[in-house]
């Protein structure tokens, strides 16, 4: 069995695949603070939890964009799984040609889930990643990761709210039954929820337009649930899709 991690900056997501197949999914706090042996505990929970002995994980691949805990999960890998990890990063074969002036800038999530969509949906392709940031992607009809736009996440911009104005509360991000609010809770939800769909319409529109072509928009991220079905551009929802390009990339790497 394959165990993928990508390791984010608010979750660490984890994958169990058998074949081709994601059997289970998990989603951790990220936590700069954990030791090795912290995470070895939790992970240990939640494989028990799943009937899975330890033992039956023959290969680890990880992406990371919260450089101070790669070194503590691959510590893990090899600690707990008794494997040496895949890093996702210069050297490894993503089979993407990445066309960004430095390419060792992008994230490592990016370029997975870039890869995914390309592997899934062809190109041209745009991924949009509702993560702490929310990042746009392009792939070329020719399958080259051209580069994207990064924003502030949903979160961010509501936490800044809150921590930058001397009277406005923190509220749960919900759609609003309207978007005139009559409460202040209700004006801030509806300037983030309908603002926050305006942000992602425009950039996608705008990336279509440069990339040219018909391409497939596929959203990701832990924080597009609310959001995805209000934007009629976006054309499938793939929660786990880092997770299958880690999958994908693995194969590779490993076949080479």
């Amino acid at each position: 069995m394959l165990l993928a991690i990508d390791i984010g900056n608010t979750t660490i997501a984890l994958g169990l695949f058998r074949g081709k197949k994601l059997v289970h999914d998990w989603r951790l706090e990220t936590d700069r603070e954990k030791t090795c042996d912290e995470y070895a505990v939790l992970m240990h929970s939640l494989f028990q939890m799943a009937g899975v002995s330890p033992r039956k994980i023959e290969g680890l691949i990880i992406s990371s964009v919260v450089p101070p805990l790669t070194p503590v999960i691959e510590a893990l890998a090899e600690n707990v799984f008794g494997v040496k990890p895949l890093v996702v990063g210069p050297g490894l074969r993503t089979g993407l040609p990445i066309l960004y002036e430095n390419p060792a800038e992008v994230g490592a999530d990016r370029i997975v889930a870039a890869v995914a969509a390309f592997e899934k949906y062809g190109g041209p392709a745009i991924v949009v990643d509702f993560g702490t940031a929310t990042t746009f992607d392009a792939v070329t009809a020719k399958g080259e990761y051209l580069g994207g736009a990064i924003a502030p996440g949903i979160q961010i911009a509501a936490e800044a709210l809150y921590r930058r104005t001397a009277k406005l509360p923190r509220i749960e991000i919900r759609k609003p039954r309207k978007a005139i609010g009559r409460s202040t809770v209700a004006s801030m939800q509806s300037g983030l929820y309908f603002g926050y769909i305006g942000l992602v319409s425009t950039i996608i529109a705008q990336v279509k337009k440069e990339l040219g072509g018909s391409p497939q928009v596929i959203a990701t991220g832990g924080f597009g649930g609310e959001i995805v079905p209000e934007v009629p551009a976006i054309t499938a929802h793939e929660p786990n899709l880092v997770l299958d390009g880690l999958r994908i990339i693995y194969e590779r790497n490993k076949r080479g």
